[in-house]
């Protein structure tokens, strides 16, 4: 789902698919993420998603930067029953591994090309999810992965 808004099938702004911007793809993230959560009642947001109040909040404001990638396929899941988070989080992480064998990419190149603070063993470890990815670091890591695909 998240990987899809580089094909042109997402929901937001237009993003470049030969040269994508971790800002648009964001962007992208933030219209997809923030449009559900306001199909979603607030309530539902906190006690079956399982965001705080605050975090509820901001989604619903389009702030979702800080989001984990695992609580924003939870919140597309909310709004539609067809989705399922865990399928979807998989999904991006596969995109991602294969992306990343296509344009010939190793973690540590990745953490050298992004402004997010992580190291290699930091990048590999949020694509294996063994640590939290937050949309702002799956943005730009799937730019660099994308820009870089032949």
């Amino acid at each position: 789902m998240f990987h899809e808004v580089v094909d042109g099938r997402g929901a937001g702004p237009d993003v470049d698919a030969d040269e994508p911007a971790a800002a648009d793809l964001l962007a992208a993230f933030e219209t997809m993420v923030s449009e559900a959560a306001a199909s979603v009642d607030g309530d539902r947001l906190v006690d079956e998603v399982g965001l705080s109040e605050t975090d509820a909040n901001a989604v619903r404001d389009g702030d979702v930067a800080a989001l984990s990638l695992a609580d924003a396929a939870a919140v597309l899941a909310a709004a539609d029953p067809d989705r399922d988070a865990d399928a979807m989080v998989a999904e991006v992480r596969d995109h991602l591994l294969m992306g990343m064998a296509t344009a010939v990419l190793d973690v540590d190149a990745i953490a050298a090309k992004i402004d997010a603070d992580l190291t290699g063993q930091e990048v590999q470890q949020a694509l294996e999810g063994r640590t939290e990815m937050t949309l702002g670091q799956l943005a730009e890591i799937l730019a660099v992965i994308e820009r870089r695909k032949p």
